[in-house]
């Protein structure tokens, strides 16, 4: 009878140690081209034109996989839009060459590889934005903003490496006005940063210590981090991590000057105007993935979620003031992404970024009454010793229970 108690102990412990499997990022990503249409790179080794919006409920994508282009294979792969190029950036694309920006062409269907000298430099943690008129990159990484200036490349890769530039270190604390001295590298501790194009500046979002629907906001062609944080009026988007893009304009019309904020927890779409310094509430995805991946048109939210499925929110910038309902892209197949350690299709707790964030907030809000979270420190994992305890008292319980 002993030994029939003991092995069942041994069952429950060993099936606590059982290796659980992690979802991860994407590694595909959707973009749009300067025609909106919907291009889905990494899709099951393919890749796709949807097509514009008024066409993503029926037929089938067009295969536009090319040689050339990079295998898809590391987690977090994000692309972006060159608008007056009519080109893709895409970062993250191929776990072993890391660095290099693989870059698509869309009307000659090509690819090539900018090589990039990273310096100091981390793509395994960073957030990026493409600047609209520049044609160059502004990340966050390990509390320094960088530079990568494409200028040069437009729609095919030069024939020479590009450097990351140091550009500043930032001082994210929340100062009282504009007229405070920078404290270089000051409130960047621990901060998993959330960025946003909008008007040329790039907006942080989530940074500690700042108030629910507030924004430090760095003044790209100045170089310039404006002390005090700006407020974007009410519904206020909660102060948390989450994942943030821009709404193209029209070609012509200038450059972004909304951009769509999603909290981690999918509670609700936050849409922000930097001119009017207003937000608008809108219906949040269809279900809570920090994982997701999002993109943007002039009339679209497109996500892409770590199970691989995409769907949209329609948006007119003119008459869309709250609500809204997301639909399925059912144009595009499900995608299921790998890395070199394996395949995913599930969801977790994490970051469309270059890494895991070290701190997240999360609660539930209602978009149109303001909205407030709950500090949670650290990035979600399943602390072995607790888990092994747990079975262990399961098993003794039972154990007793037979006695």
């Amino acid at each position: 009878m002993l030994s029939n108690k003991w092995s069942l102990l041994s069952t429950f412990v060993l099936a606590a140690l059982k290796p659980v499997s992690a979802a991860i990022a994407p590694t595909g990503c959707v973009t749009f081209d300067s025609s909106w249409n919907l291009l889905a790179f990494g899709f099951n080794g393919k890749d796709y034109n949807a097509g514009t919006q008024d066409t993503w409920g029926s037929g089938t994508a067009t295969d536009i996989t090319k040689s050339g282009r990079p295998p898809f294979n590391a987690a977090n792969t994000t692309c972006y839009l060159s608008q007056f190029n009519n080109a893709v950036y895409v970062l993250n694309a191929d776990n072993s060459d890391s660095s290099s920006v693989f870059v698509y062409d869309v009307v000659g269907a090509a690819w090539s590889t900018q090589k990039v000298t990273k310096g100091q430099f981390d793509p395994s943690n960073f957030a990026a934005i493409l600047d609209h008129d520049t044609n160059v990159f502004y990340a966050y990484s390990n509390a320094v903003i960088y530079s990568l200036d494409l200028g040069d490349v437009k729609g095919t890769a030069s024939g020479s490496a590009i450097p990351w530039n140091d550009v500043q270190s930032p001082d994210l604390a929340s100062h009282a006005d504009n007229s405070a001295v920078a404290t270089p590298g000051a409130n960047t501790a621990g901060y998993q940063p959330v960025v946003a194009l909008a008007q040329n500046h790039i907006h942080f979002l989530g940074v500690p210590t700042l108030q629910n629907g507030e924004a430090k906001i760095f003044v790209i062609h100045f170089s310039y981090m404006q002390p005090a944080p700006q407020s974007y009026g009410t519904p206020a988007f909660p102060n948390a991590h989450g994942k943030a893009v821009s709404f193209f304009q029209p070609e012509g019309k200038g450059v972004q000057t909304e951009f769509a904020f999603i909290p981690d927890d999918g509670s609700a779409t936050y849409v922000v105007n930097v001119v009017s310094n207003s937000t608008k509430g809108l219906a949040g995805p269809p279900k809570g993935d920090p994982l997701a991946t999002y993109s943007a048109s002039t009339t679209a939210l497109v996500q892409l979620s770590s199970e691989g499925k995409v769907s949209y929110l329609a948006y007119d910038p003119a008459s869309t003031t709250s609500g809204g309902t997301w639909a399925s892209i059912s144009k595009l197949p499900t995608a299921t992404f790998s890395t070199s350690s394996g395949t995913t299709s599930g969801s977790s707790n994490g970051t469309s970024t270059a890494s895991s964030p070290g701190s997240s907030q999360s609660g539930k809000s209602n978009p149109n009454n303001g909205a407030s979270g709950s500090q949670n420190s650290g990035a979600a994992r399943v602390d072995v010793s607790v888990v092994v305890g747990m079975a262990a008292a399961a098993a003794m319980a039972l154990i007793g229970a037979t006695v």
